[in-house]
């Protein structure tokens, strides 16, 4: 293998757009980013512009290759990952989208949730998607965008044509990774985690399932090919005389979350990884076994390789982890995500405050959808230096709530932890996790490994990497975290914890 040739990965996240290169070697060759707008029509709402998505997109890939001297006809292959649940849906003729994108935060279908809870769905969705009835997930994003997306922007004079457009195959649908690749490659597609996390697909039958797309009014004809995470048939190419100016297979998609699974080379049964982004997730693969959960997880697609079966994992979703960090810079009590660190070991405890960062609602394992933001313990004394503490401990807390039940669905002693995300660059932060859940947590050298996963994705389906093995000998530790807390310490402050999220549940209520 030369050194000339790489694989690309777009990595397309809630509060961004990165472009990474990497190397045989797993190692990081270029690298550029940019945000785009979050628009909150509403409380609770939170939408995207696709379009500026998808130019932030394409000037990333341009910027990355051209920062590092690269041409793109070095790229032997490009993988793409993404925010999951995110859902949009766009005009077939003219590409253009009918409505903002729906962000996974966005709650505005909560009450649709309850009416499905009521109705006694819970159960058969849960069966069949292995997904917890909850407005995270996109069917009811996409049911609310076909009834509320105005005509007039659609060119059309009633409501009422949008659905039989899309039973003519007029309207698409899709998660952020479909429509990337559909403007990459002009093909609709999406792979099978992205599919998982729709509300839409059975995951045990692997295809659309009629009776969830009857539930939901979703055409059957909107929808996008389900194909593996690593696809040697690829999913089609870049077009030449676009804007890379060649022709890149793109041959490998992951929702973020299990892309980063794949990134931290969790092949095998039991392993587990823990990305600190916008929220958190929690993954353990659990082979080609689809365990359910009882204890409030998801059971979840974590891979499928080209001609090899599904492998599943369960998951915890924590919906807001870095997210809390951004509102102590979004309320002015820090500056800088960096000062966390500093500002919280300036103290040695929180005195006593617990914050519970409920703004999107909890998911698992509570999965409360009306739970709000919650501070308790709060004194005369309370400075920001605790807020800014009881915000990192409860990240580290939440973790520990999805530990436990994946240890009680699995059967698995979680032996360590790997983690990924912004957040553990915080050295406090991944101390005080190893402290909070009693295991060891490991750190890789390479952190990005959300985009690093799907360029692995690429890179297996078109021969770059020859086997997992391979890519196995790429993981490096950066560095290890061992618990330095005594375990009747860290079960009493989560005990303390628990009850302040009791206090959190079940607090917004219509007016």
């Amino acid at each position: 293998m030369t050194t000339e040739h790489f694989v690309g990965a777009i990595d397309q996240g809630t509060t961004g757009t990165r472009f990474m290169v990497f190397d045989h070697g797993g190692q990081v060759i270029a690298n550029a980013y940019e945000t785009h707008e979050q628009i909150y029509p509403e409380p609770g709402w939170v939408e995207h512009d696709p379009n500026e998505i998808w130019r932030n997109t394409q000037s990333v890939m341009t910027d990355a290759l051209s920062n590092a001297g690269l041409d793109a006809n070095q790229l032997e292959a490009i993988g793409v990952t993404n925010q999951r649940e995110t859902t949009l849906l766009w005009d077939a003729d003219t590409g253009q989208p009918i409505h903002n994108a729906l962000v996974w935060q966005d709650r505005r279908t909560t009450d649709r949730v309850e009416e499905l809870q009521e109705a006694g769905m819970a159960g058969t969705i849960r069966e069949k998607t292995g997904l917890e009835v909850d407005a995270y997930f996109s069917a009811t994003k996409a049911e609310w965008i076909l009834d509320n997306a105005d005509p007039i922007k659609t060119q059309r004079a009633r409501p009422a044509d949008l659905r039989e457009r899309a039973e003519d195959g007029e309207i698409r649908f899709g998660t952020i990774d479909t429509w990337l690749i559909g403007k990459l490659t002009g093909n609709h597609i999406t792979d099978v985690t992205n599919a998982s996390r729709t509300m839409l697909y059975d995951i045990h039958e692997a295809d659309w399932d009629d009776e969830l797309l009857a539930e939901f009014g979703i055409a059957r004809e909107m929808l996008p090919e389900v194909r593996p995470s690593s696809d040697e048939d690829y999913y089609g190419t870049t077009d030449p005389d676009g804007f890379l100016g060649a022709a890149v297979p793109v041959a490998g998609a992951l929702g973020d979350q299990q892309a980063a699974l794949f990134g931290q080379t969790c092949f095998d049964p039991g392993d587990a990884k823990n990305t600190y982004g916008t929220g958190s997730f929690f993954l353990m693969n659990t082979g080609e076994e689809a365990v359910e959960s009882e204890h409030g997880l998801l059971t979840t697609i974590g891979f499928q390789r080209s001609g090899e079966p599904i492998q599943y994992a369960l998951e915890g979703s924590i919906f807001v982890t870095g997210a809390a960090i951004e509102w102590l810079v979004d309320v002015e009590l820090i500056e800088d995500p960096a000062e966390t660190e500093s500002l919280a070991r300036s103290v040695d405890s929180t005195d006593g405050v617990y914050l519970v960062p409920a703004f999107t609602g909890l998911g698992a394992p509570h999965w409360d959808g009306r739970a709000r933001g919650t501070i308790v313990g709060m004194t005369r004394g309370t400075r920001k230096e605790h807020i800014v503490r009881a915000t990192l401990e409860s990240i580290a807390y939440q973790t520990r709530d999805v530990a436990e039940a994946m240890e009680a669905d699995s059967g698995i002693e979680m032996g360590s932890l790997r983690v990924d995300g912004g957040a553990v660059k915080n050295n406090f932060l991944c101390q005080l996790q190893a402290d909070s859940i009693g295991s060891e947590i490991v750190r890789p050298v390479v952190d990005e490994t959300t985009a690093l996963g799907s360029a692995y994705a690429a890179g297996l389906a078109v021969g770059y990497w020859e086997s997992a093995d391979e890519l196995r000998d790429n993981w490096q530790v950066d560095r290890e975290f061992a618990p330095e807390m005594d375990a009747e310490t860290a079960d009493r402050k989560h005990r303390r914890w628990q009850e302040a999220v009791e206090r959190s549940l079940d607090w917004a209520q219509e007016e």
